[in-house]
This record gives C-alpha cells, sequence and structure tokens, in this order.
C-alpha cells in the first residue's frame, strides 16, 4: 500500500525544529539568547493587551513561538542550484534578490520561505542564502585557487540527493522518507571544525575578505546564525549583556516607532572557534553568531523609496557612530519625516494591509461603496499591516560587517547581477513587492464579497 505524502509544511517544521536543536548544540549562547527573548515577548504581551489581542485575533501567537531565520553562504552555481531543490521539498522558493555588494560584501542572495499565507502561518522558517562572487575576487590567482577549492567538495550527502530526486518523481515524500529527509539535510549545514585547505590558503583568502575564507574553506555552508522574533528589541539589546552575550554596537534598520516598519535586526558578537587546517596546524575562524529580529509592516514601492532616501540621509549622520542610543536618536530626527500612524500609512498608500469583514459587515446589508475609509469608520471592515517577511541589503551587510570584521571593499560596491544569480539558480527569484501586492488584493476582493458587492 502506497504511503500518504507529508505536506511540505510539515517536513519545514521539523526541519526548522532540528535545525534549532543542532545549532544550539553548537552555540551553547543561542539557547540563552532564545530564553532570552521568549522572556521580553512575554513581558511585552503582558504589558501591551492589545498587541496580544491583535497577534491573537490572527494567530500570530503561535507562530511568534517558532519563528526563525537562518542565513547560509555558497560558494558556487551548482550548490546554489541544488539547494533551491533542497529547499523546494519544504515548501520554500526564492523570494528577493539581493546585492550586498552595495555594502562592499562580495555576495548576492535570496531569501527562500514558504510564499503563500497558510504556510506563513503554519511556520515562516526562512533562509537567507548568499553566493560567493568569485568574479570580485581581485587577484586572478586567489579567484583560480577559489574556484578550484569549491570544485573539489560535495556539500550534499548522498542520501538527500536521492530524495530530493525521489521527491521530484513522486512529487513528494512519505513519513519515513521525510524523516530521512530531515536528518539528511541538516547535514549540510553542520558545523566542521576541520578545515579544507591548508593555514596559508586561509589567510590568503582571509585577508582577501572574511567571508570569502568563511564560504571556500570548509565542507560545507555551516549555519551561521538562526534568528527568533521579538516584540522589544531594544530592550533585548539592553539585556544581552546581562545574559552574557556581548552585542554588536547599533541595531540595524529603521528606528523605534509606533507602527514598526520593516526589520531590524541585532546580534551578539560572532564566536572565536579553534579550527584544525589541512597540515594539522590550528588556528581560529569566526564566523557563527547570535542574532535577533523586530518584523514590522511590508512597505509598497513608494513607502520602501521613502525609507531607502531617509536611511540615506541617516547613514550620512551615523556614520562613525558605534553608540546605539546615539545611533537611534540621530534616525529617529531623520525618520520623523516618514508618517508613524497606520491611517496615514494605508491612505498614502505607503504600507501593505490585509482587510477582513467584521461581524458588522457581515450582518449589515449589501454595502453601495468601494470605499475603503469610509467601510472602516462605519466599522464594517478591519484593515491589519502585512507583516514584512523579508530582509533589508544594508542591515544584512551590516550584522556580516559587525561578525566578521569591518573587512569591506569599495570595489564590490554597485556590482549588482540579477541576471547572473538566477542563471546560477536555475530559476527566476519571485518579487516580494508582487506577493505583498497581490495578498493586499486578495484580501480586499474577499472582504467585497462577503459584504455583498
Amino acid at each position: 500500500m502506497t504511503q500518504p505524502h507529508l505536506p511540505s509544511d510539515e517536513i519545514r517544521d521539523r526541519f526548522s525544529k532540528a535545525m534549532s536543536a543542532m545549532y544550539q548544540s553548537e552555540v551553547p549562547q543561542y539557547a540563552t539568547l532564545l530564553e532570552l527573548v521568549e522572556q521580553v515577548n512575554r513581558e511585552t504581551l503582558e504589558r501591551d493587551s492589545a498587541l496580544a489581542e491583535r497577534l491573537a485575533a490572527h494567530d500570530e501567537l503561535h507562530r511568534l513561538g517558532v519563528e526563525r531565520h537562518g542565513a547560509i553562504r555558497v560558494g558556487s552555481a551548482d550548490e546554489l542550484a541544488m539547494l533551491r531543490r533542497l529547499f523546494a521539498v519544504m515548501g520554500m522558493y526564492p523570494v528577493g534578490y539581493y546585492d550586498l555588494s552595495e555594502a562592499g560584501v562580495p555576495v548576492h542572495a535570496t531569501a527562500f520561505r514558504p510564499v503563500d499565507d497558510a504556510a506563513l502561518a503554519r511556520n515562516p522558517f526562512r533562509l537567507f542564502t548568499s553566493l560567493l562572487r568569485l568574479e570580485l575576487i581581485d587577484d586572478p590567482a586567489l579567484r583560480e585557487r577559489a574556484a578550484a577549492i569549491l570544485e573539489e567538495r560535495d556539500i550534499f550527502t548522498p542520501g538527500v540527493r536521492e530524495l530530493i530526486a525521489r521527491h521530484e518523481q513522486q512529487g513528494g515524500l512519505d513519513e519515513a522518507q521525510a524523516e530521512r529527509f530531515v536528518a539528511e539535510a541538516l547535514e549540510t549545514f553542520r558545523w566542521h571544525k576541520d578545515a579544507t585547505v591548508d593555514l596559508d590558503t586561509y589567510q590568503a583568502l582571509h585577508e582577501e575578505h572574511r567571508l570569502i575564507a568563511d564560504v571556500v574553506c570548509f565542507r560545507g555552508p555551516h549555519i551561521n546564525h538562526l534568528t527568533p522574533r521579538t516584540l522589544d528589541i531594544d530592550e533585548v539589546q539592553r539585556r544581552m549583556p546581562q545574559a552574557g552575550m556581548n552585542p554588536k554596537a547599533v541595531i540595524e534598520g529603521p528606528p523605534r516607532r509606533a507602527c514598526p516598519i520593516l526589520l531590524r535586526q541585532t546580534s551578539f558578537k560572532a564566536l572565536e572557534e579553534t579550527i584544525r587546517f589541512a597540515g594539522e596546524r590550528q588556528g581560529s575562524h569566526t564566523a557563527r553568531f547570535g542574532e535577533i529580529e523586530q518584523r514590522g509592516m511590508a512597505l509598497t514601492a513608494e513607502g520602501r523609496a521613502l525609507y531607502d532616501r531617509l536611511l540615506g540621509e541617516s547613514r550620512q549622520r551615523t556614520a562613525g557612530l558605534d553608540d546605539n542610543a546615539a545611533h537611534q536618536r540621530e534616525l529617529a530626527e531623520v525618520f520623523a519625516a516618514f508618517p508613524d500612524d497606520e491611517a496615514e500609512l494605508r491612505r498614502r498608500e505607503l504600507a501593505f494591509f490585509e482587510y477582513r469583514p467584521t461581524q458588522a459587515g457581515r450582518d449589515a446589508a449589501p454595502v453601495d461603496t468601494d470605499d475603503r475609509e469610509a467601510l472602516l469608520e462605519r466599522g464594517l471592515i478591519t484593515a491589519r499591516p502585512i507583516t514584512y517577511e523579508d530582509f533589508l541589503p544594508v542591515s544584512a551587510a551590516g550584522i556580516f560587517r559587525s561578525n566578521l570584521g569591518d573587512g569591506t571593499h569599495e570595489g564590490y560596491t554597485g556590482n549588482a547581477n540579477r541576471e547572473a544569480f538566477e542563471a546560477a539558480l536555475g530559476a527566476p527569484v519571485t518579487d516580494e513587492l508582487a506577493l505583498y501586492a497581490e495578498r493586499e488584493k486578495t484580501s480586499w476582493r474577499a472582504t467585497r464579497d462577503a459584504l455583498g458587492r
């Protein structure tokens, strides 16, 4: 008898929990970080009953407890293309193109994540996946050496390759196959203290850029961090030293607001871990760290343009500031130009909203208007900001720099190449703004139907 296939959402949920358990065993401070975030979230919900009610009404309390994102870096097109197939088993697809060369980091990236509402509600696990851009290495000999090292490795087990192919052939995996898939896939992301190169090669790549050494010199794309979601990132940042963690100097992203937007991120600084190099020489490597995020609402193209302009202004004012309080004051002054009221954000179409009919709306006679503001005033519909599910390239680069050292490279700046990235991936990336726009449109269409339009 043929066994039923396990839903991809269930496989993703199991994988994310297995990844979290593995990372806690590898980076003990991560368990401390999870406890701190859970405590701050609990206190925030106890203090803000309106926030608790809103999250409960939209089934977000469960999601808050399981939410994670991770980050990995791969070195070749073949590795990236196989990862796309691996993540598809878990219902995760490439969303967004991120050029980190604009911040002096020689990678470009996408985020593998679920895309529909039901999948996001089940488990919104994401992996921010960067591809090393060997063409940006200045030294031709070093570039060729790095390519040769990457060519020799295989970051996937034979078992996971076989299960990916079986999933594609039969349209899914049964219970036993899914369990084996999770175990086999996890091996790709495990930390290995043995480098694949000698110390001299590692140091040469390290001098070019620390991130290049991190990508090229190991058996696979060890998970660099996992990220719980907090409701108050400022409080987590304040408490980290008390919990024995050394936070990065400043919180990345927009300032604290009444109506949070996009994404704010911070982290505790990376571990220095002992490495055994080929030839038995020892050294150390700094790559892995603990990150925290606070998510706000998704912005429209107009909203992003305003955000990017204000961020550019703020970067001039905060350059060199390593005091978070001073940094946040400067940010707040600049971002005073960004509306901090849901109604204004909605009316000016700066953010995306999800619409639902209220019970009063369902019970009322068919309405005779499409005016959303009028329907909101009459209490016939509700509008809730759509959560931003994606990333910010400047913030990601800030986290990279904080945890890998200040090694940026002006020569990398401004080398976006989405076509090359998609060619390596073997598929186009989905535009995140189109996903949010479609979600808003679908919710409005359903709401109008429910109101009898």
